[in-house]
């Protein structure tokens, strides 16, 4: 994955997105709020869920020059509630309420792929 100065992933017992949590009002934020960070006492790390579903979407057409193929950036709803934007894989053309599961990119820190079933 990516060098950032904020985490992005816990790894055990299972790889998961996280998120901090305000303790007042129960708010996510993500990405997780560094150590550093003048809020952190206000917040608890949370795991967020792997899954969720679309919420809104577009496919990208890049220029035929740049060699890269048409890819699907969308809104992905996370039980918290939460809703993360990133990359969506695995269908050449999402819909709106398929199921996404967050994964690790060394690109990107994180997109979505898709669940089938």
């Amino acid at each position: 994955m990516s060098e950032l100065s904020y985490p992005l992933w816990r790894n055990a017992p299972a790889p998961t997105l996280v998120a901090s949590r305000d303790l007042e009002s129960g708010e996510l934020v993500f990405p997780a709020l560094s150590a550093d960070s003048p809020l952190i006492r206000q917040h608890e790390t949370v795991p967020l869920a792997g899954v969720g579903e679309v919420y809104s979407f577009t496919v990208i057409h890049p220029s035929p020059k740049s060699g890269e193929a048409p890819y699907a950036l969308g809104y992905v709803d996370l039980p918290g509630p939460v809703r993360l934007f990133g990359r969506l894989c695995g269908k050449p053309r999402p819909a709106i309420g398929d199921r996404y599961a967050a994964k690790a990119d060394k690109r990107f820190g994180y997109v979505f792929e898709a669940v089938q079933g």
